[in-house]
């Protein structure tokens, strides 16, 4: 008898499981279709963002390599290249876009064309989709160049954050700060960020000279 009841329940298992698959049998297989298609797309997707950046950077290289190998540039080159980067920038993909800008944004400034370069240095600062990185760096400077240029709370404002210990900037942004503080006759808050410039092994070499060359000075 139990046999008999085994034998039933295992029919009855047989028979729900083929309604289940003749009523989704279609559906599961469209979803096993719709996985593939995605792995596939995600590496369809990969390969061309490689190739876009192969692309990418070898277009970069081809525009500053140029640059890198002239020596000093008359301004009207030195325009002339920030324009050309700009334009490379607005089809990039992201990295070589801020890069571009970044690179743009010192030749304006050798050039002397300080709102050119600002605006692109806010730009990169401004750019959620930037690694964070160079939109610090766009930050610092854009307040590097700005002392004695803009107001000196906008500059301090715009360094604060750089001058944490974890930033990778934060000597050079506490140097900047020490600049301003002189400007305003704080010696006693420049000497004290300066302080901890020359004492600081994280600090750039070059840097930690020159707070200890502003040290001095300020010493007398």
């Amino acid at each position: 008898m139990v046999d008999i009841f085994d034998e039933v329940a295992e029919d009855l298992r047989n028979e729900r499981a083929l309604a289940l698959a003749r009523r989704y049998g279609a559906l599961i297989i469209a979803l096993c279709v719709l996985v593939l298609l995605g792995v596939a797309g995600q590496q369809v997707w990969a390969w061309y963002q490689g190739k876009q950046d192969a692309k990418a950077a070898s277009a970069y290289i081809a525009l500053t390599g140029p640059i890198d190998a002239a020596g000093p540039l008359t301004p009207a080159q030195t325009q002339a290249d920030a324009q050309s980067l700009t334009g490379f920038a607005a089809g990039a993909p992201e990295g070589y876009k801020t890069l571009s800008l970044l690179r743009a944004a010192g030749l304006y400034a050798d050039a002397g064309s300080l709102k050119q370069a600002e605006a692109l240095w806010n730009s990169v600062a401004n750019d959620g989709s930037a690694d964070p990185l160079l939109r610090d760096l766009a930050n610092l400077l854009w307040a590097q160049h700005a002392i004695g240029q803009a107001p000196d709370a906008d500059v301090l404002a715009r360094l604060q954050p750089l001058t944490a210990d974890g930033s990778a900037y934060h000597g050079l942004a506490r140097e900047a700060q020490a600049l301003v503080y002189m400007r305003e006759g704080q010696n006693g808050l420049a000497k004290s960020l300066l302080d901890q410039i020359a004492a600081d092994a994280d600090s750039p070499e070059g840097v930690r000279n020159r707070a200890e060359g502003l040290l001095a000075k300020l010493n007398g």
